[in-house]
């Protein structure tokens, strides 16, 4: 339901909400034309602005601007610039990042666990992939219940990247925009982040910054990626600008290269009993305890269910810079191997440092489906952590030909499991385990941790 337009230089909709939808909004309708609204909560009635609302489309989208009857599970976001409302008010919309900061954690959590069962059941079929259904759990102690909300969830962020604004400074898209927003904080992100300051930089020449901050508390990086044509002598203004004792380096998106300024040109991270480097564009999980929490979920769904023990053969494919692969060679022990595969150069090159005194690891570089026809084996069990788009239906194939007794599917991304987890059914594999985790608080995302095996196997 919807009444018309008040009178406005954009389009706005009183609109009553419905349910939650993947990518961080809820399904309304007007006229029968659905609405991608973001910042409600299903149940609630808003005025909302269209953002997107083109003739031929063939939906909508809107953020709320005004909320008319709230939901019980709404609260006061923790972020002014990210906060819809008080966005419009300015007259600029908000920066993304933050998009459920209007909900209490623990309806968050329900609504997440709602659109993953949602994905599952519409993408792979499965109704009930777990007794009472999937849930979403809490990490680091962020309940959000008892009255913390005020601050649980936030601070968990250890990399962080920016955008800058076309006066120099430090900004923050908004979503789906072309608009850069000037921050002056990032509650999400740890202390360490927001106590470099680099809101007061002047980063004229600047196109982005990336900052990781180890929760280890070893030296931090900021990465700037400069404009076309920017002089070395704009970056070391720049770079005189931070602390001495802080790393930083430039990337080269056209070569892909990362070129030391000072410092180092990696971070030093540590997960699992292990340390790792993890070079300035490389990937690593960034809520602070979620290596130790899906290294976790990984091997105990392996080694609990008898898939992994001394001597066994298994597989890390998009393996990254070797969270899962350390873990894993510890287990399989001197007698076993543990075959490691990343496509990308950089961070095969980390692995390659993190692993060299694992002599059971084979760390090889280059696409997973290339690896694995040119090095066929009989494994034990596979674990794969794909990028957002999944693996795809050529990667499952090639997966269930291997004949591991296991699989271990880490995924950012509940729509790609889902679609992948249908291709592993099509070929007669099921779904033996599963455990999601809220490791990107008062945001849509989630991640997931399935134990797969063949059907009929005994595990």
């Amino acid at each position: 339901m919807s009444q018309a337009p008040r009178n406005t230089d954009h389009t706005e909709l009183v609109l009553e909400v419905g349910p939650v939808a993947h990518g961080g909004h809820c399904v309304a309708r007007h006229e029968g034309r659905v609405v991608f609204v973001r910042h409600a909560i299903p149940g609630e009635k808003v005025r909302v602005r269209l953002t997107d609302d083109g003739a031929a489309a063939k939906f909508w989208r809107a953020d709320v601007v005004e909320v008319l009857e709230a939901s019980p599970d709404r609260v006061e976001h923790f972020w002014d610039l990210a906060d819809s409302g008080r966005s419009w008010s300015h007259r600029h919309p908000p920066v993304g990042g933050a998009e459920l900061g209007h909900i209490s954690l623990e309806r968050q959590r329900s609504l997440k666990a709602e659109v993953l069962a949602e994905q599952l059941k519409r993408l792979a079929g499965v109704e009930h992939p777990l007794e009472g259904g999937p849930s979403v759990e809490a990490v680091g102690g962020a309940t959000g219940e008892s009255g913390a909300q005020t601050r649980a969830g936030l601070g968990w962020r250890t990399r962080a990247g920016f955008a800058v604004t076309p006066s120099g400074k430090l900004g923050m898209h908004a979503h789906r925009s072309d608009a850069v927003l000037p921050v002056r904080e990032m509650p999400l992100a740890v202390d360490g982040i927001n106590a470099l300051r680099l809101w007061e930089l002047d980063l004229q020449g600047i196109e982005r910054v990336e900052v990781a901050v180890p929760s280890n508390g070893s030296r931090p990086l900021v990465l700037l990626v400069p404009a076309p044509g920017t002089r070395a002598k704009r970056l070391s203004a720049i770079l005189h600008q931070l602390p001495d004792d802080v790393s930083v380096a430039s990337f080269d998106p056209v070569k892909g290269e990362v070129l030391q300024l000072r410092g180092r040109t990696f971070v030093q991270e540590a997960a699992a009993g292990h340390d790792y480097r993890v070079t300035g564009d490389g990937f690593w999980q960034i809520h602070r305890d979620a290596p130790e929490t899906l290294v976790g979920a990984v091997t105990g769904f392996l080694h609990d269910g008898g898939f992994l023990a001394p001597g066994s053969v298994v597989a890390d494919l998009y393996a990254g810079a070797g969270l899962f692969t350390a873990p894993l060679a510890d287990t399989v022990g001197v007698t076993g191997s543990v075959l490691s595969v990343e496509g990308s150069p950089g961070a095969s090159r980390d692995a390659r440092k993190n692993l060299h005194d694992f002599a059971q690891v084979e760390i090889v570089q280059g696409r997973v489906e290339r690896v694995l026809r040119q090095k066929p084996r009989n494994f034990d069990a596979l674990v794969l952590d794909p990028p957002r788009a999944g693996a795809g239906k050529a990667v499952v194939e090639q997966l269930m030909s291997a004949g591991p007794r296991a699989i271990a599917y880490v995924s950012c991304d509940p729509a790609s499991f889902a679609r992948d987890l249908g291709y592993f059914q099509q070929g007669g594999w099921e779904l033996s385990g599963l455990r999601a985790f809220d490791l990107y608080p008062h945001t849509h995302h989630m991640e997931t941790v399935a134990l797969l095996t063949p059907q009929g196997s005994n595990h």
